[in-house]
């Protein structure tokens, strides 16, 4: 018999490498989407899943549109990938990044309840809910500490899961995915703002690279590994939490260095009181310069997961080194950017 998977959020990152994992397994996928005025499929095509999926609109904002939407679909599993996702956009709207991120995971949570328990759901947890960590690395039993209204809305969400997972049964599970990307990262994110921006000066299109805090650092992995996890997390007979990570920390520094070699340029600092630019070594040229509006109020400065119980139970480790995923996302927006194009 054909499992059936719900993914909101598929237009996104995750959602296009899901939808693909998913249905190399044989599954059949729908995809809720906010009904607007465009939807932007151009991950699903880019992926080469867009005709293999039927797309459903439904919007966290309304309980009884859920409801239908999951009645129609009859999922085995849905995975909530549907978020306000950007950091910074939530310091200017923390009630709609509460209200979408928060209490729209609690109106899933209740329809499942309210039909008896089922589906499967698993939810997008988030690194940012420890946000100023009390301890590294991080793992499971490690005190929450959001440092912004996503990671906060976040954290309801992921206790509101278990707390439906204790009092109801359902088969609720969280995914604390620590950063993630690949050449489907949006363009708002600093991991695909470096990739493209090196593209863009390799081609003549951009001189400078403007960044905000460069010593912030994260634990970045590749969100093809990462969906995996999420899969993996739904067919364990009990439901859990838990952390998906590499083990592995690095600026954003240390990123844009990395992004600058592969298209062959070794950059070096300067830094003169609060200014800081990175030029490059051969031609002294700046390619990078610094920007405070780019801060963070609350800044989180360090991120480091420990994925020992996701590797112990679920036999998850990541196959993607972090030197391969930057070579990775430049090169991929080196042949966008010959070709002319760029979609997110």
């Amino acid at each position: 018999m054909t499992k059936k998977a719900l993914i909101t959020g598929i237009t996104g990152q995750d959602g296009a490498y899901l939808s693909e994992f998913l249905l190399k397994k044989g599954y059949k996928v729908y995809g809720a989407v906010r009904r607007t005025s465009s939807i932007n499929t151009a991950r699903l095509s880019e992926m080469g899943v867009l005709d293999d999926v039927e797309l459903v609109s439904m919007d966290l904002a309304e309980i009884t549109n859920i409801q239908r939407v999951i009645e129609k679909t009859e999922p085995d599993e849905i995975y909530n990938l549907a978020a306000q996702s950007f950091v910074h956009t939530s310091y200017e709207q923390p009630i709609y990044t509460s209200d979408i991120d928060g209490i729209g995971v609690t109106r899933i949570l209740e329809t499942i309840r309210n039909l008896g328990g089922t589906p499967k759901f698993y939810q997008a947890s988030t690194s940012e809910m420890f946000g100023k960590a009390k301890e590294s690395p991080q793992n499971e039993d490690t005190p929450f500490y959001p440092r912004s209204p996503y990671g906060v809305a976040k954290l309801y969400s992921h206790w509101m899961t278990v707390n439906y997972r204790e009092s109801w049964g359902i088969h609720a599970c969280s995914g604390i995915l620590f950063n993630h990307e690949s050449p489907l990262r949006g363009l708002e994110f600093v991991t695909r703002k470096i990739s493209l921006g090196m593209a863009e000066i390799k081609n003549g299109k951009k001189d400078v690279i403007n960044l905000g805090n460069l010593n912030a650092e994260r634990d970045w992995g590749f969100a093809g590994d990462y969906v995996e996890a999420m899969w993996l997390m739904m067919q364990q007979e009990k439901s859990d939490d838990y952390i998906i990570a590499t083990g592995q920390t690095h600026s954003v520094r240390f990123f844009a260095e990395q992004a600058a070699k592969v298209i062959g340029i070794d950059i070096e600092w300067d830094i003169d009181g609060l200014s800081e630019r990175g030029f490059c070594n051969k031609t002294g040229k700046t390619i990078i310069s610094v920007d405070s509006s780019f801060n963070r109020p609350a800044e989180t400065e360090h991120l480091l997961g420990d994925a020992s119980k996701a590797q112990k139970e679920l036999g998850w480790n990541p196959s993607c080194d972090f030197e391969s995923l930057v070579t990775m996302m430049v090169e991929r927006d080196l042949e966008r950017v010959k070709k002319g194009l760029v979609w997110f």
